[in-house]
């Protein structure tokens, strides 16, 4: 996992808890918590995080990755306008995921392991978009998704229709419009 979700990590914490914060989650986790954005870490030092974070907090890790990726995309988009202002929407933002967003991180972090989307648009309005990762982060998934329709003033609902931790081989999220 690249430093910079951890970066992310840390911010969102601080932001909402306080500076402390992050320090007694770092100690709960057992980490010594020196990331830099453009280093490598292994996967378990965030589901560590995660872990210490849910039994803080008392809320499943599923809660604190949604949590953590609704959170990071005021950071995300302050640090990559570009990402977010050609979009316009919250759809065409979730759409350019594959194409322009993870292209951009692999080249900014190299040897960054992107999850894979795949979209259908249905005639409903609905968006299903299929996560595939080895890490099995799709809750994240889910919140980068509110925040990002959050960031674009709109109101989405999120599902989730089969899941990789149920044993699918991919996970199907359903993003529907409210209005």
């Amino acid at each position: 996992m690249k430093g910079v979700i951890f970066n992310l990590l840390e911010e969102a914490v601080v932001d909402q808890f306080g500076d402390d914060s992050w320090d007694d989650l770092l100690d709960a986790a057992e980490l010594e918590g020196a990331y830099t954005s453009l280093g490598s870490y292994p996967d378990s030092e965030i589901m560590a995080l995660v872990a210490a974070a849910s039994e803080k907090l008392q809320l499943s890790p599923a809660a604190i990755l949604r949590w953590f990726g609704k959170s990071a995309i005021p950071s995300l988009a302050n640090s990559y306008p570009a990402f977010f202002e050609s979009p316009g929407n919250v759809r065409n933002f979730l759409l350019s995921v594959n194409t322009i967003i993870h292209p951009e991180v692999r080249k900014l972090y190299s040897g960054a392991g992107c999850p894979h989307f795949q979209f259908q648009e249905l005639t409903t309005g609905e968006l299903i978009i299929g996560y595939s990762s080895p890490r099995k982060m799709c809750a994240l998934a889910e919140g980068f998704i509110d925040g990002a329709a959050a960031h674009f003033g709109e109101t989405v609902a999120v599902s989730h229709r089969g899941c990789m931790h149920d044993g699918s081989a991919e996970c199907a999220l359903v993003v529907q419009w409210v209005h």
